[in-house]
């Protein structure tokens, strides 16, 4: 476990009591107000810490660093200085209006909804592959949150600031989402906040099953340059089977992070009743032609096609930005507003 502590003063707060006066009672209510007092003083400033904050997943493997391991960090005060690499966790931050972030990856995939933090205030400390290393040093940063993408810069990262992964899991998706959000809501004392939003997540879940319920067969693919991938159970978009309610039209896709490579002739076989289609080429910042490509005289043949029921989900939103409070409302409420 690492154990790090942040620069700062600690405040010593001491309470004088002085009687005066004759009236016992008007004395003894004084002194009551001054402990209720003395209790609230100590919780603003010692809050839940020192803490120690779990990441999201143990460990993750990687093609540049192989295995990596994330460790429990513990954070004696709460961070004032943040760098935040996971857009998911970036917005978690955003909708609970936790202050502190000054520096962002701003590159082309930064997500609409978070336009500000390319403002010259924050400071680019380079890209969701590659981070700027110097620049972050150069920040001096209390914390940095990572997810996948900066796995295999762990331990350089490490060097400079502690660092939590935040970011979630392509076998356990919605479990590591809320745990991500329950770190930034403990770490920042938002968890009234947090339940908040979670709950209208919730109620919008329970809406998009009761949509879910008028279909039968359902298949979720990703365009990417003109190719194809699919997901089905244990996939990175398996919760649009398993939380949303969707029926999967085949269970034995096999399960990646990019999915399973075939072609619409696969697509007409399996002939579902609706089909997602998420498009990565748009999401990665390239011109994109997906429905020129998609809807040929195969898919043509499909039933999703015939009644209306190809759903082109935003690439940035499910492909990058995912995991944050918003962008997970954003995703429902892009179903709901298509199959309604």
């Amino acid at each position: 476990m690492r154990k790090w502590k942040l620069a700062g003063a600690v405040l010593a707060l001491t309470f004088a009591l002085t009687a005066c006066g004759n009236d016992d009672e008007a004395t003894k209510e004084k002194t009551n107000e001054t402990d209720v007092a003395g209790e609230q003083g100590t919780n603003e400033v010692t809050g839940q810490y020192p803490m120690t904050i779990s990441p999201t997943i143990a460990s993750t493997d990687t093609e540049e660093a192989g295995t990596v391991n994330f460790e429990d960090i513990t954070f004696e005060s709460m961070p004032e200085k943040m760098v935040v690499f996971d857009y998911g966790f970036l917005d978690t931050l955003d909708t609970l209006g936790v202050e502190g972030v000054v520096g962002v990856p701003q590159d082309s995939n930064l997500p609409s909804n978070l336009e500000e933090y390319a403002g010259d205030e924050y400071v680019n400390v380079g890209t969701l592959k590659e981070p700027l290393l110097e620049d972050i040093a150069e920040i001096g940063p209390d914390a940095i949150f990572i997810s996948g993408r900066q796995s295999p810069f762990y331990e350089e990262l490490s060097e400079i600031a502690p660092v939590v992964f935040v970011g979630t899991s392509q076998d356990d998706y919605w479990n590591t989402f809320l745990k991500s959000v329950d770190v930034a809501a403990k770490m920042f004392d938002k968890e009234a906040e947090a339940e908040e939003h979670i709950a209208k997540i919730e109620s919008s879940i329970e809406e998009v099953k009761t949509l879910a319920g008028n279909y039968e067969t359902t298949l979720v693919t990703m365009y990417n340059e003109g190719k194809l991938s699919g997901f089905a159970r244990n996939s990175r978009f398996a919760y649009i089977y398993d939380i949303y309610g969707f029926k999967p039209v085949i269970d034995d896709i096999a399960a990646s992070s990019h999915g399973s490579n075939f072609g619409f002739e696969a697509i007409l076989d399996m002939d579902p009743e609706v089909l997602f289609v998420i498009d990565r080429t748009a999401a990665v910042g390239d011109q994109s032609n997906i429905a020129k490509d998609m809807e040929n005289k195969i898919i043509e043949k499909t039933q999703a096609y015939q009644n209306k029921r190809i759903v082109y989900l935003d690439g940035v939103l499910w492909y990058i930005s995912g995991g944050g409070l918003t962008s997970e409302l954003a995703k429902i409420d892009e179903i709901l507003a298509e199959l309604k």
